[in-house]
């Protein structure tokens, strides 16, 4: 098992920043991969970024592309998602996933609890 915390959303105005930490532990040697996915009230839940913890490999969402960035620790089994120029659209829960060696990150075998992210106008 993969245990998966987030930490890190909260009230932002629009145009600001904010920067979400998921910190993995548990049997992280079986996962090659981590996301973030996000969902919003009345909305299905949405791929947003995905790392490959070897090499850095990097996929986006292509709304979202060029304000977010995702990046990981893997000394620390930690994975980021840097949100900026936030909108108001960007309100959701996010969602933190791990992914097992064979798997796909659009499909993740793990799950945090969610953050809350608030974008104000």
């Amino acid at each position: 098992q993969v245990q998966l915390v987030e930490s890190g959303g909260g009230l932002v105005q629009a145009g600001g920043s904010l920067r979400l930490s998921c910190a993995a532990t548990g049997r992280t040697f079986s996962t090659y991969a981590m996301a973030w996915f996000r969902q919003a009230p009345g909305k299905e839940r949405e791929f947003v970024a995905g790392i490959r913890w070897s090499g850095g490999i990097t996929s986006y969402a292509d709304s979202l592309k060029g304000r977010f960035t995702i990046s990981c620790d893997k000394a620390k089994n930690t994975v980021y998602l840097q949100m900026n120029s936030l909108k108001p659209e960007d309100t959701a829960v996010y969602y933190c996933a791990a992914v097992q060696m064979g798997g796909s990150w659009y499909s993740p075998d793990y799950w945090g609890q969610g953050t809350q992210v608030t974008v104000s106008s």
